[in-house]
């Protein structure tokens, strides 16, 4: 088992973690979106590479104001869930943030009552997240979500307000929803 990181899309691992996107959120992001968080330096990719072949992926965007690491998108490929590669995956995205100096993890999780959304929920928790109560409604997908957060240190912990993490979940995503560099 291997763990990669990569901070612009690349021949070797980009192509697999795209299909396993697409696989996994056939109405996630565009392709382009995407590209421009690496294209503005502020997006990642992640796989797990077993055999040769990527079996998980994530996408991570970094939240400057916030010191911590928006986990974007992760999936598993089918064949290859209830394996542990999802939670493993964590682990190395925490460890890769926490070598960034960065204070902690933030997620968006959906926050429909539907038993697949409960059961991201648990995931996360097992994985040390913190869900909070604040439920965010976007105007452009039907579903509501709610912030979770996981700080490396309690003496610099992450906000618990989930109001204040959507502010920084939403500068992410206008960040790389718009055109041109970012302002120094």
């Amino acid at each position: 088992m291997e763990f990669i990181t990569f901070d612009r899309p690349d021949d070797r691992y980009w192509p697999a973690a795209l299909r396993l996107y697409h696989e996994a959120f056939p109405n996630g992001k565009p392709d382009r979106i995407i590209a421009n968080s690496f294209a503005k330096g502020v997006g990642y990719g992640h796989v797990a590479v077993e055999g040769g072949e990527v079996v998980a992926m994530a996408f991570t965007g970094l939240l400057r104001q916030a010191n911590a690491l928006l986990i974007d998108y992760i999936a598993v490929r089918k064949a290859e869930r209830r394996r542990g590669w999802g939670a493993r995956l964590v682990d190395e995205i925490k460890r890769q943030a926490r070598a960034m100096g960065l204070d902690g993890l933030i997620l968006e999780a959906e926050a429909g009552p539907e038993p697949e959304n409960l059961g991201r929920i648990r995931f996360w928790e097992r994985c040390g997240f913190t869900l909070t109560p604040y439920v965010h409604q976007y105007i452009w997908v039907p579903e509501p979500y709610r912030a979770m957060y996981l700080s490396f240190d309690p003496n610099k912990p992450l906000p618990a307000d989930g109001r204040e993490l959507f502010r920084h979940i939403g500068a992410f995503h206008s960040l790389v929803f718009r055109s041109g560099k970012p302002k120094a």
